[in-house]
């Protein structure tokens, strides 16, 4: 009997451990596809206008003023409720506000919230007032004082923006005014004057331009090297694309050219004898040590690029002279009137063996007021000076030169004597032939420019 009995016992047990797994299989089933918008193991809040459970039963009022955390999701029987860890009561997935990490402020407001429409529903009751009715006129209560806040923020923020507004016009006037201001003063005063001093040296091509009626006497060019020594001062400006400015200085250099004349023949009578002097490749080389005072206007650009023009004083201080003819081609005749005889190179007659004249200063302090001009560029150094390399030219258009050419050309023959042979003296070509003299010449410069104060090493502009 008592085996009997144990086994029915154990039947009973088993039968009910069955039925009740049935029985929990069956609750913890999961409900039809149901879109939660919360998911286990969230953070969560109850809103307060939830006044009950899935179940019915109407909550604590503890539970408005807590974050809870999501356990479960739905069950067969409430298939959009979800179990809250704690509280052990299914909830309408409605009812729940979502708290995440990153809305902490929101949540602590919400609570406040909670809070605040709690004690007004208590004392709605207390007072003996229709909670729902004090609830809503408290909601709309707030809504009218949220509004008017959104109104003052927004009146606030049209009045800062006006501010602003009108601030950045008050500085944009102010701005065009100074800009105003500072062209007419830029108009109006120089600025960054600076001064330099040149040394400069150039050479070229010269002739002085020798003017005799004969046709068959002419000039030959030569050449001159001149050391220049200047001093300038520039008024510079902004906004102007040059900078003016006055040189002043002093140059002295050297010069030959030359004169020639194909033939000369010359008839002369000393006494009773008529002389013919026949000669050719008459040759001159006119040599001069000059002094030039320049007063120039210049120019130079942003890029560089300098203009010098205006007169200059050029002054000879000592002109020698060499002259040579075709000893072999020259000859003399000499007709005695009283016997009718003709001699030819003889002594009598005065025979030319080649003398020269003797070098002496043939053409001394003819002053030339020129024309010059200068035209170039220069680049500014790392050590604030510049150096500059240009063309010059320089032409006369005014000489103090006179001279009213030899009658008797180009010998000047002393008639033989009882004791004296005859002597036949060689004049200068030019005193000879020429009625007036220029000057010109033209070539390359190169000039080193000591500026002060020092430029800036850069080439989009010419200020300091």
């Amino acid at each position: 009997m008592k085996t009997i009995k144990s086994i029915l016992i154990a039947a009973t047990l088993i039968c009910t451990s069955f039925v009740s797994t049935l029985s929990a299989q069956e609750e913890a089933q999961e409900a039809p596809k149901y879109e939660f918008g919360v998911a286990i193991g969230d953070s969560v809040m109850i809103r307060r206008e939830c006044v009950e459970y899935s179940t019915g039963e109407r909550p604590s009022t503890w539970v408005w003023d807590k974050v809870h955390t999501v356990r479960q999701l739905g069950t067969k029987k409430h298939p959009d409720g979800v179990l809250l860890m704690n509280i052990y009561s299914w909830i309408c997935d409605t009812c729940l506000i979502p708290v995440n990490e990153h809305a902490e402020e929101a949540a602590s407001k919400a609570v406040q919230e909670q809070k605040e429409e709690r004690e007004a529903w208590e004392q709605a009751q207390k007072s003996g007032e229709d909670p729902e009715a004090a609830a809503k006129a408290a909601a709309e209560k707030k809504a009218a004082e949220e509004k008017a806040a959104q109104e003052a923020a927004a009146k606030a923020a049209a009045e800062q923006a006006a501010a602003e507004q009108a601030a950045r016009e008050a500085e944009e006037k102010a701005a065009a005014q100074q800009a105003k201001q500072d062209s007419i003063k830029s108009t109006q005063k120089f600025k960054h004057n600076y001064d330099r001093f040149t040394i400069g040296v150039r050479g070229g091509a010269s002739a002085l331009m020798h003017h005799a009626d004969n046709d068959s006497a002419r000039w030959t060019c030569g050449g001159d090297v001149v050391l220049d020594l200047q001093y300038a001062h520039y008024w510079a400006k902004d906004g102007r694309p040059v900078d003016l400015g006055i040189i002043v200085g002093l140059g002295i250099g050297y010069h030959q050219s030359g004169f020639r004349k194909d033939s000369d023949l010359t008839a002369f009578t000393k006494g009773t004898v008529d002389y013919t002097v026949y000669a050719k490749d008459v040759k001159e080389t006119d040599h001069q040590l000059q002094l030039e005072v320049p007063v120039m206007f210049s120019l130079i650009s942003k890029e560089g690029v300098f203009f010098n023009i205006g007169p200059k004083f050029m002054i000879p201080v000592y002109t020698p002279y060499n002259q040579s003819v075709n000893q072999d081609e020259t000859h003399i005749s000499a007709f005695f009137q009283e016997t009718g005889v003709t001699v030819v190179d003889k002594e009598v007659t005065g025979v030319y063996t080649g003398q020269q004249p003797e070098e002496k200063n043939g053409i001394q302090f003819n002053i030339n007021v020129m024309l010059t001009a200068e035209l170039g560029y220069e680049w500014i150094l790392k050590s604030g000076n510049s150096l500059g390399l240009g063309a010059y030219a320089n032409y006369s258009v005014y000489n103090t030169f006179k001279n009213t050419p030899n009658a008797e050309g180009l010998f000047n023959l002393t008639a033989p004597t009882d004791t004296d042979k005859a002597h036949l003296d060689v004049l200068s070509a030019t005193h000879a032939y020429a009625n007036k003299l220029g000057y010109f010449d033209a070539g390359i410069k190169l000039a080193y420019h000591f500026n002060f104060p020092k430029k800036k090493y850069f080439r989009d502009s010419k200020l300091f």
